[in-house]
């Protein structure tokens, strides 16, 4: 290595670190510590590790980088500027404002380059290892021995804040019995977090823990020794059947000379004098901001090429592909594209026994187990709970190392990394990832559910357990709250299925929705088969909610149902109606699905001339008033829970017919 070469790869190291000083100070935000300490590492991947192409972000057999610890986000956005994506130096000088392409922490689809949208400490990386199931189940279902089309590593950077939070435990684990290679991520060392040292809170032996998961663990004693890094990086390449976490000794505020390996350098700019300082110490202009020397753009100028030329060749392997395995190839092509035929709605189940009784969550495990037959992109499977949540896929096989076809993931105990693990298989593409828990354990799952929402990653959860009809369980088990909380999450669609017919509506909604992830509620308990010759089509469901039932004069009351309180609330007013009470009753299974339907529509089901409202629904009442008005009532439950049969529970609860009858003849009472 000449002289020359070495000054080069310093003086584009110490630009990261200068683009990253400066954009924080300019947007007097930001945190300027971690891109300062780890852009060696940036460097050394991006020049001389990762098969990637600036002009093509979305190049399916790119290295995808993920920063799980988004704070440091300029690091990201300085890397991708040198790198010639298109993030101008403008763009730089916009970090942290409003409309910019450099939002404080990366975003998925918003900045080219960003391959999920991370600063929730832990998320990052448990989302890469979702990548990596992603990448080796689309490899095993598609490489062949002599073409290979998937084949690509998954890079990853984190810090002690992700370390220290509880999914990266979970994720880890799953990781290494899973055995997932090509998959490393570098352990940002610098011993400091917000606080002051990471001793006053953490002992840790990081080596140790990840040796224990089944890691290959690796060490750069500091990460500004070149040499130490591209070994590290060469041995990592070599596991061919573990994931590998480098250890990677740093100083956190690398060059500034009052402001290194301290807190203050984490989460604030460093100060105008404190950055002219820096930039002294580096050999760079202490007057000019954003300075990058011609030399390091040039030296940056054969990443484009390279990746285009590695992309070229790509593309000619894929037309071999083509050639030599034609339905594989069109296979292939529909995954990615997320293009089904729709074969699968031809095999799902139909329930026209109306005198038989089905939970929701055995309805949904024969819906799904109809459609992955048809649709290979269907994966996913449930922590620990495949027997309740009814999600194994019988035609397939376990996902395991020594079977990377099967598409039954078996998450364990650890709902946390499901969530984000799905979210990794969503944004990796080409497939329709699931995961099932209970309802009440949505909750765990929550962080991720968040971020899947906000990337608007197709995601399809899968919560059984849905009421106190779960019975004996009791109150740590039955969900009072949980659906009126993940109906507050936006882009977030929430649909709780009435009965049989509406569960199979709720599955084709599911796959083929395209705007973000999707939650199905689901019964433990069995609930009436709603008959079709009687009642409408639930293909309503389609319209969020929709007349289930309506009365032959223009009704007196609204009955506004969800999920097993619909058939409740048709016995309830039948009984009205035998009373001569004219009765509509509406089955209500998203609110998100009928927000998007037009003002027409939405008048026809709930008309404004209609005072008397009531809600029917197994949880908090809480949003329910936007929908019954403030002289409607809801019958809902607004405390906890408790351990008894259902029955017991429902008659305690009031979720009778003869309750409901009395609570509808008080709302009826007051316009008389």
């Amino acid at each position: 290595m000449t002289d020359n070469r070495v000054d080069i790869e310093q003086l584009s190291i110490n630009t990261i670190r200068t683009l990253s000083m400066d954009a924080v100070q300019k947007a007097n935000s930001g945190h300027p510590g971690m891109p300062m300490g780890m852009a060696p590492i940036a460097y050394a991947l991006y020049y001389k590790s990762m098969k990637h192409n600036p002009a093509n972000p979305k190049w399916l057999n790119r290295d995808r980088f993920v920063l799980s610890g988004g704070h440091g986000s300029m690091l990201l956005y300085s890397i991708l500027h040198l790198c010639g994506y298109k993030i101008s130096l403008e763009d730089l000088k916009s970090f942290r404002q409003w409309n910019s392409l450099t939002p404080g922490h990366p975003e998925f689809n918003h900045t080219p380059g960003v391959e999920t949208t991370t600063g929730p400490l832990g998320q990052g990386f448990a989302t890469a290892i979702g990548m990596a199931i992603a990448r080796d189940y689309l490899a095993a279902l598609f490489n062949k021995d002599d073409l290979k089309i998937i084949d690509h590593g998954i890079w990853g950077m984190c810090g002690d804040g992700d370390l220290m939070e509880g999914i990266s435990h979970e994720a880890a684990s799953l990781a290494g019995h899973l055995k997932l290679s090509k998959l490393v991520f570098f352990y940002d060392d610098n011993q400091i977090t917000i606080d002051g040292s990471t001793s006053i809170s953490c002992s840790d032996d990081v080596a140790r823990r990840f040796d224990a998961y089944g890691w290959q663990v690796l060490t750069i004693l500091d990460v500004n020794d070149s040499d130490q890094v591209e070994r590290a990086i060469n041995l990592a390449r070599t596991s061919a059947d573990k994931p590998t976490i480098i250890i990677s000794k740093s100083h956190i505020g690398f060059g500034s000379p009052n402001k290194q390996d301290k807190s203050s350098a984490h989460g604030a700019p460093l100060g105008e004098e404190e950055v002219k300082l820096t930039k002294r110490n580096f050999g760079l202009p202490e007057d000019k901001t954003f300075y990058v020397h011609d030399e390091v753009y040039s030296h940056f100028k054969g990443i484009g090429e390279c990746g285009q030329e590695a992309e070229d060749l790509w593309n000619a392997t894929l037309d071999q592909y083509k050639e030599k395995y034609p339905k594989d190839y069109a296979l292939f092509v529909s995954l990615i594209n997320r293009e089904y035929n729709n074969d699968w709605l031809h095999h799902l189940p139909k329930f026209e026994d109306y005198n038989e009784k089905i939970s929701t969550r055995v309805v949904s495990g024969k819906v799904l187990n109809a459609a992955a037959i048809d649709i290979p992109a269907l994966i996913g499977g449930s922590a620990d709970l495949n027997e309740s949540n009814m999600t194994h896929i019988k035609s397939s096989t376990s996902f395991s190392l020594a079977n990377r076809k099967g598409k039954n993931i078996h998450f364990g105990i650890r709902e946390h990394a499901m969530g984000a693990v799905l979210n990794g298989m969503a944004v990796y593409g080409g497939l329709i990832p699931f995961g099932a828990t209970f309802l009440i354990f949505s909750d765990y799952m929550r962080p991720a559910i968040r971020l899947a929402a906000l990337m608007k990653q197709k995601v399809i959860y899968v919560f059984t357990h849905d009421s106190i009809g779960l019975g004996e369980d009791g109150p740590t088990h039955q969900p009072i709250e949980q659906i009126a909380s993940l109906r507050a999450i936006p882009n977030l669609i929430v649909i709780r299925p009435a009965d049989a017919n509406e569960t199979v509506e709720a599955w084709k909604f599911a796959i083929n929705h395209k705007g973000g992830p999707v939650a199905l509620i689901l019964t433990r308990q069995k609930v009436d088969v709603i008959d079709q010759n009687k009642y409408a089509s639930p293909a309503g469901l389609n319209r969020g909610a929709y007349i289930l039932k309506d009365s032959k004069q223009n009704p007196d009351l609204l009955l506004i149902a969800t999920g097993s309180e619909v058939s409740l609330s048709i016995k309830a007013a039948e009984k009205l109606e035998a009373e001569g009470k004219n009765v509509r009753v509406i089955s209500f299974p998203s609110w998100e699905v009928f927000e998007q339907q037009d003002d027409e529509y939405k008048k026809s089901i709930f008309p404004k001339d209609i005072k008397a409202k009531i809600s029917v629904e197994m949880g908090i009442g809480l949003g329910w008033s936007k929908y019954v008005g403030e002289l409607g009532e809801s019958l809902s439950i607004e405390i906890f829970g408790a351990s008894a049969p259902d029955n017991v529970l429902f008659e305690k609860y009031g979720f009778t017919v003869d309750n409901l009858l009395r609570v509808a003849k008080n709302v009826l009472a007051k316009f008389q």
